[in-house]
């Protein structure tokens, strides 16, 4: 299991206690990118689904991190979905 997999699990198990340090290593492991230009908010994108996430806190809030946690089910399944077409 790598980082970022435990990463994720820590995430979906408890979603309370995540940092925005956090979830950027796994959003940018994932292959999305990052843009945050003088603004308290990072966008993340893989160019078809994007995410707004705060990151003037402490902890994320956990509405944050389920949204992330889609994504990159989201972004997982097609990327199966892909490689079974292939």
């Amino acid at each position: 299991m790598t980082k970022r997999d435990k990463l994720i699990a820590r995430m979906r198990h408890n979603p309370r206690n995540v940092r925005p340090d956090d979830l950027d290593t796994v959003m940018r492991g994932a292959g999305f990118t990052v843009r945050q230009r003088g603004t308290s908010h990072k966008y993340y994108t893989d160019g078809t689904r994007s995410l707004s996430v705060p990151q003037h806190i402490p902890h994320l809030k956990p509405e944050y991190v389920e949204q992330a946690l889609d994504l990159l089910d989201e972004a997982q399944t097609d990327q199966d979905d892909e490689e079974d077409d292939a």
